[in-house]
């Protein structure tokens, strides 16, 4: 991986995105933005259920299945890290990872052990 990326920053965000970014119909800027707008999606479907215990598992699955079409498994787990670092949406976005075989061994001990 690029020297440039081993740590996600806000500045460097955008630009990891775009260069993991494969969609087979072509790169168009306003759904490169729309699937950018999953991870956010994600949070809030994450922060739904520990405020009023309602879980989505469809669409948390629908949405990790497309970014990882899009940005690739890799790519779109070091997003996810960068915004979701809080430990409360690792417990609750793990078994889905695992149920999509997403997350290896080298991912969890990554994930978890950088994590507070």
């Amino acid at each position: 991986m690029n020297k440039d990326f081993e740590v996600l920053t806000d500045e460097n965000l955008y630009l990891f995105a775009a260069k993991s970014y494969y969609n087979p119909l072509g790169i168009d800027p306003e759904e490169f933005e729309s699937d950018l707008k999953k991870f956010k999606y994600i949070k809030r479907l994450l922060n739904r259920y520990i405020v009023n215990n309602v879980l989505s598992e469809r669409l948390i699955l629908n949405h990790l299945i497309q970014l990882a079409n899009v940005f690739g498994i890799n790519a779109m787990l070091k997003i996810l890290e960068f915004k979701l670092h809080e430990k409360k949406y690792w417990s609750i976005l793990k078994p889905f990872l695992i149920f999509l075989k997403y997350m290896n061994k080298k991912h969890e001990l990554h994930f978890f052990s950088s994590t507070n």
